[in-house]
């Protein structure tokens, strides 16, 4: 039987094992063309996971985009849903959001009471997520889109706080979110602390535009990182992170 991508993620931070995942925007795929080669890239560099979605869509893309990813690559494919409309059954997996860094009811609870009956229908592995976004600077597009207040990035403490509280309510995995084109990632300190406080698989992402800022999520405590607008200049980072990672990994499987 094949191993659910929840309990992946969970063995995965079992044995300390690094993942890389690729975050695609509908929104800035200009043609096909230029999708499937960042698809073969990632092929390519042994990117564990691809998400698809955005804090807003403004095209009919989404599907579009999923359909061209499953035809040209094994790598499975998460949607990263900003809400309840970004649902499509060709994905493997959806993480099911829960904004628990802000309080806007909406994206705590509100948007998943309107995606259940749909999701309950679809063929889709749903991962609870608890989403937490954490303060980058200038305002991002996830916390404008959200009306949400990001933790202070100097207050890990609040962040471990929640992030605890998220594991306790139940949700399987945590994301630490800088947001969509963050100026800055988000600090050693938090993604530290959280990673102290919980036991579920810890993914960050949002300002990761360097080799450096992503080896220092990754020794921080990050199970997963998750690079997007990072890539729209320069793929180098892609491949950079993904050596980063399988060496780290090649470590791991040596001592083990």
């Amino acid at each position: 039987m094949t191993m659910s991508l929840l309990n992946q993620l969970v063995e995965n931070k079992k044995v300390n094992r690094k993942s890389l995942a690729i975050l695609i925007d509908p929104d800035k795929v200009e043609d096909s063309s230029s999708l499937i080669q960042t698809i073969h890239l990632c092929t390519e560099n042994k990117v564990d996971f691809l998400f698809v979605g955005g804090s807003l869509i403004t095209n009919d893309n989404f599907s579009k985009v999923i359909s061209i990813i499953k035809s040209n690559t094994n790598i499975p494919v998460l949607i990263f849903p900003g809400n309840n409309i970004q649902i499509d059954s060709n994905a493997d997996a959806i993480l099911l959001l829960s904004l628990i860094s802000g309080r806007n009811p909406d994206f705590l609870i509100g948007q998943h009471v309107l995606a259940a009956p749909i999701l309950k229908k679809s063929k889709l592995e749903i991962i609870p997520m608890g989403y937490m976004l954490v303060n980058s600077g200038p305002a991002t597009s996830a916390s404008y889109m959200s009306n949400t207040t990001p933790i202070p990035s100097d207050k890990p403490t609040i962040a471990a706080c929640t992030a605890m509280a998220g594991e306790m309510l139940g949700l399987r995995t945590i994301y630490l979110d800088a947001g969509s084109g963050a100026q800055k990632a988000i600090p050693q300190k938090i993604i530290s602390t959280v990673s102290r406080s919980i036991s579920v698989p810890l993914v960050v992402g949002g300002g990761l535009n360097s080799i450096s800022k992503v080896g220092l999520a990754l020794e921080a405590g990050a199970d997963m990182v998750v690079i997007g607008n990072a890539l729209e200049n320069d793929y180098s980072l892609l491949i950079e992170a993904s050596d980063k990672i399988n060496s780290m990994n090649a470590t791991l499987d040596i001592h083990q």
